[in-house]
């Protein structure tokens, strides 16, 4: 009896922790299953109160370490002090048929330790336009039927921001947001001047500007802009599994959580029809367990839920849970990154910035909207932001010490305007994950291979960005713009989705509306791997919104026997 639970949820990351939050709340004893290590918040946060000095290589890494960590240490936030939430290379392989940068944190929390952030709500746009435009499936759900869980989500993770009646980025349940810097109010203004149809504002991010009861209850507090949100905060200022949704979930006593349990499939019964639990090896023991549960909920990330699924074969599914049709693994999706720009901004010399912003400003997405208006398919948001270097720029033939030197460097340099891009991509059947045949990892699962490549709708979305960003620029004061395709690998982005996706027709879709396979109702997919399009905006809220709706369906369906 000790290994038979009402639910089993696979992944203690963003995802996950609102499924165990979801299912514990509405009365489910629920086994949350973590490969990783065991993480508390506050007590397992080694560097959030470190200064610089005081940390061995004043937050770089060797030179040993890059060269054996080529992937991890091109991630975003990655450095000597946010390492150990980070997964080291050689320590979890896959293979790579095109180039493709797998970034993973394996710990209870998982990657909500580390995340970035964002928190745009999708438009009604995001969900109609691959049918509309043929670049994939429909949804089975709009906007409408999501709407209600995106109120509900951000109420409890607290979410800043404006309501800013952006029709591209719906509005909010919000906090207060963060203050625009001087250079921000002026970009907004000559953005406003020159495209009346584009739109700067403040982020959307998950952060507790200004507590609300709920948030303290949860035992976190306001966030002091200190912008080191990866080292974990002791604070909980921000939204992550370990300082909001597990303990919530804990406070239940319907929650069991057991790190250092790496799943290795679902477990089929021919009988029901239904699963029946998970094979799970001890990360440590390589012991072989099942745990059995009546509702099952995989939260594992994207690529590895998928490789899950893959993985668990029976008599009824040979070819890996759900997989009638050769759809598992496909259609997998990412966002584009590649474009950057960067300008000077002159004047503004009086005035600097209060505090560390830990957010930033969105130009929501203007492409492709109400009809097509560009070569491509898709759209793209634009993360952007004025800042100042923290000391003046002091020139190459000058001398590089003294106290000339330092008094210059005590003063701050100019200001400066960024943008970068983080576009939709067109879900493939040509990208795809499948299982090594013949190579495994430390516990005898085949290794995920990647097949993951960019097409020709991303170059022209990138060309256009890239000439976008720099006439906005032009037009709000910018000098030495410099605009730059950097080529990165897909899957730097982090926002690795599909593989599992939902739709109307079992044909062509893994999931139903409410995020069950089609083919074996007591198993849910909430995570990035359920995507059946990538949109333009960040997805993680939409993941969390997606799990509180599907566990709150999936416990209506347990109470009424149909599972």
């Amino acid at each position: 009896m000790e290994n038979e639970f009402d639910a089993i949820v696979v992944g203690s990351g963003i995802s996950g922790g609102w499924a165990a939050k979801e299912l514990c709340e509405q009365g489910l004893k629920t086994l949350v299953l973590e490969r990783g290590r065991n993480v508390e918040h506050l007590k397992d946060y080694p560097t959030a109160t470190k200064a610089p000095w005081e940390l061995e290589h004043r937050g770089w890494v060797t030179q040993d370490f890059y060269e054996k960590n080529p992937l991890i240490t091109k991630a975003a936030g990655f450095g000597e002090d946010t390492a150990h939430f980070f997964i080291k290379d050689a320590d979890h392989p896959y293979v790579q048929k095109k180039p493709f940068v797998w970034i993973r944190g394996y710990q209870v929390g998982g990657k909500s330790l580390i995340w970035g952030r964002a928190c745009q709500r999708w438009s009604d746009y995001e969900f109609k336009a691959p049918a509309k435009y043929g670049y994939g499936i429909g949804w089975p759900i709009g906007y409408n039927d999501i709407a209600p869980w995106y109120s509900h989500v951000e109420k409890f993770i607290g979410v800043c921001g404006n309501k800013d009646g952006v029709e591209a980025m719906p509005d909010g349940e919000f906090l207060p947001p963060f203050e625009l810097s001087c250079v921000e109010q002026h970009m907004k203004q000559k953005l406003q001047e020159h495209y009346p149809d584009r739109h700067l504002v403040q982020g959307r991010w998950a952060h507790l500007s200004q507590p609300q009861p709920v948030h303290l209850e949860q035992g976190r507090g306001k966030c002091l802009s200190r912008n080191l949100c990866m080292r974990g905060c002791p604070y909980g200022g921000y939204f992550s599994s370990n300082s909001s949704t597990l303990p919530w979930a804990s406070k239940t006593e319907n929650l069991t959580v057991r790190p250092f349990s790496v799943v290795h499939s679902v477990v089929y019964d021919e009988a029901t029809g239904k699963a029946s639990g998970v094979k799970v090896i001890d990360a440590n023991t390589k012991e072989e367990i099942i745990y059995k549960a009546r509702v099952i909920f995989l939260n594992a990330s994207a690529l590895n839920s998928t490789l899950i699924l893959l993985n668990s074969k029976s008599e009824r599914f040979p070819n890996g849970l759900g997989n009638d049709h050769d759809i598992l693994g496909r259609y997998v999706g990412f966002h584009l990154y590649r474009g950057w720009a960067n300008g000077r901004m002159p004047g503004f010399e009086d005035k600097y910035v209060y505090g560390r912003n830990p957010t930033e400003c969105i130009i929501a997405n203007y492409r492709n909207l109400k009809q097509r208006d560009t070569d491509f398919v898709g759209g793209y948001t634009i993360f952007t932001g004025g800042y100042r270097s923290r000391a003046s720029e002091v020139p190459e033939d000058e001398p590089q010490l003294g106290g000339e030197y330092k008094d210059k460097l005590s003063v701050p340099g100019s200001w400066h305007v960024y943008m970068y891009m983080q576009g939709e991509t067109i879900p493939k059947a040509s990208n795809r994950v499948t299982l090594s045949p013949d190579k495994t990892d430390q516990w005898g699962i085949p290794l995920l291979v990647t097949d993951v490549g960019y097409d020709e709708n991303d170059e022209k979305m990138v060309q256009d960005f890239l000439t976008e960003s720099r006439s906005m620029m032009e037009k709000m004061g910018c000098t030495d713009i410099q605009t730059v395709d950097n080529k990165q690998a897909p899957g730097l982005d982090i926002h690795e989705m599909g593989g599992a996706r939902m739709g109307l027709d079992p044909q062509t879709s893994i999931l139903n509306a409410y995020n069950q396979v089609h083919t074996c109702p007591n198993v849910f997919v909430t995570d990035g791997a359920c995507m059946t399009s990538t949109g333009n905006q960040s997805p993680s809220i939409l993941y969390m919104a997606l799990t509180a709706r599907a566990a709150t369906y999936a416990v209506e369906q347990l109470k009424t026997g149909k599972f």
